[in-house]
């Protein structure tokens, strides 16, 4: 069925139970606002401290926005671009565009004016959603913009050139509209995270956003007694596909605004969270808030958390080992994936399988893997080469870039540019990006790695492992190493600690430094190399 049947049925079957709370805790606890006076005073996304919509009103909200684009003309297959912060309005503007017929383009909080206008025009959009937050960026280009895309302002004392969007949704039916929307249609349009280069336009059907919520509920035992806490950005395909979960279940879901260790435990424990999905750098905040006493479990009401799990990157197993010390009743789960496969799951660790921390895991429900050399023969187990997967949530392409579609799709796999190996029992370890890869003297250098043994340095709260250029070897193995609040290393201690590594593949050069990461926790590896690469470094100690 396609996405948008699930928020229907919803509707339907638990149409007064709550679906979505939205926690703010940079305003104060009093500021709260229940479903009817949110539906009655349409407060903006930065109103309140606590606001939360029934699965009935979310359906609603949607239908909104949905018979709005369909009266100001948008027709099925038209692309209407989001630029929003996490907010309550998010999901049910995605849903009415998708209600429409039409595709959704979420678009990356972090782009500048020009990037939003480059996406916007790849991505063919005539409809841009923005928020407060992007007032700036959207008028240093709406002179060009307007002419041919429709702006809906998202906030209060909307600008000249773009509609009121509370103002044009509440006026607008909130009925379904009549508009038939099939699996096989095209759903949204997704950008990659540019960690490889300028981002590009995925495209995605309706059959993949269904097969990822029925494999999140899967993976993750959801139930309708679950209530996920989600707090990476919604723009991309993590956060929203492991939500999709909740949808496929009927059950709550909490949008905190902050990523902070404290507003963490606390909506943990005040709303009863369940599930909660962390980026590395948030589990390693937590536990060093717990290890310095700032944060005290014994504060909070945790007992009902039963699952954290992690993406969007590699993990270290030092760090989980250490979670289970704090939280030794979790259950835990990696997820794998790509916006090119729908998000998270294709490949997974599963939540009976902590005993297999380090690797990725097994393919996700409805995948295949395998893994190739470089003339697409798959290897021996226990080789090393690059992790191809095939299911229904590939993408359909590269939206208008054929020649970059032809380099990573063939006869349904796709090629996700990551390096792998399996081991005996099937489990799959991510060894690196294949064009992170460093080739120091003749010797391939997985960065992976090495970043995964530094961290377990006690004293080291962060890592990552670059290449930079070298006129002997071609390239050596640089370490950028953010090292724990209140404590200090030197790079003596650092060598010292890396004799346990095999000579080729300990780093030549130690730069103490805060780890630069995109907003999906990705090592934001180009910036890295353009910040570092060529540069003389002396600096030898840090003191945090």
């Amino acid at each position: 069925m396609p996405i948008t049947d699930l928020l229907e049925r919803n509707s339907k079957l638990y149409g007064d139970d709550v679906a979505l709370v939205e926690i703010n805790p940079e305003l104060k606890e009093e500021q709260r606002v229940t479903w009817k006076e949110y539906e009655l005073i349409q407060p903006t996304s930065t109103s309140f401290y606590r606001r939360q919509i029934t699965w009935h009103v979310f359906d609603e909200k949607a239908n909104r926005v949905a018979n709005m684009l369909i009266d100001r003309g948008i027709k099925p297959g038209q692309k209407c671009a989001i630029l929003l912060m996490n907010c309550l309005e998010w999901l049910p503007i995605y849903f009415g565009i998708l209600k429409a017929g039409a595709i959704a383009v979420p678009l990356n909080f972090r782009f500048t004016s020009e990037e939003i206008d480059y996406c916007l025009k790849a991505s063919d959009s005539d409809v841009l959603f923005y928020g407060p937050e992007f007032i700036g960026r959207i008028e240093e280009i709406a002179d060009k913009i307007k002419k041919t895309i429709l702006l809906y302002y998202v906030g209060d004392q909307t600008p000249s050139y773009a509609e009121d969007y509370f103002r044009q949704s509440s006026n607008s039916s909130s009925i379904a509209p009549l508009v038939l929307v099939e699996d096989t249609n095209q759903a949204a349009i997704y950008f990659s995270s540019g960690t490889t280069g300028f981002p590009k336009p995925i495209l995605l059907l309706h059959e993949a956003l269904s097969q990822s919520a029925q494999m999140e509920a899967i993976h993750h035992e959801t139930t309708r007694m679950d209530n996920f806490l989600c707090i990476p950005p919604l723009y991309h395909t993590g956060a929203k596909m492991h939500w999709f979960g909740s949808l496929y279940t009927g059950s709550r879901a909490v949008i905190l605004k902050g990523n902070s260790p404290e507003s963490i435990l606390s909506a943990v424990s005040n709303e009863r969270c369940t599930i909660v999905w962390l980026l590395v750098p948030w589990a390693q905040d937590i536990l060093a808030a717990l290890d310095s006493g700032k944060l005290r479990k014994e504060d909070y009401e945790l007992d009902q958390w039963r699952l954290m799990h992690i993406g969007a990157q590699p993990v270290p197993p030092s760090l989980i080992k250490r979670w289970f010390e704090y939280f030794p009743n979790h259950k835990y789960d990696t997820n794998y994936g790509l916006s090119e496969s729908t998000g998270p799951g294709c490949v997974h660790l599963g939540i009976n399988n902590s005993h297999k921390v380090g690797a990725i895991g097994v393919p996700g429900y409805n995948w295949k893997t395998k893994i190739v050399d470089e003339n697409n023969v798959p290897v021996t187990k226990g080789d090393v080469g690059e992790l191809c997967v095939k299911g229904k949530g590939v993408m359909v392409e590269y939206y208008h870039n054929p020649e970059a579609t032809a380099e990573v799709l063939e006869n349904g796999w796709l090629h996700t540019g990551d390096m792998a190996r399996e081991d005996e029992d099937g489990f799959i370890y991510l060894v690196d990006r294949k064009k992170d890869v460093i080739i120091s003297g003749g010797e391939n250098l997985y960065p992976v790695q090495i970043e995964s043994f530094l961290a377990s340095h006690p004293r080291i709260h962060d890592v990552a492992v670059i290449g930079l250029p070298d006129p002997r070897l071609g390239e050596i193995a640089a370490a950028i190493i953010q090292v724990r609040e209140g404590m200090t290393l030197t790079e003596q201690e650092v060598n010292q600690f890396c004799v346990d590594l095999p000579r080729y593949k300990r780093p030549r050069k130690i730069i103490f430094a805060d780890v630069i990461r995109n907003p999906t926790g990705k090592i934001d590896k180009p910036k890295l190399r353009e910040i570092y690469c060529g540069e003389r470094l002396v600096e030898k100690q840090y003191n945090s």
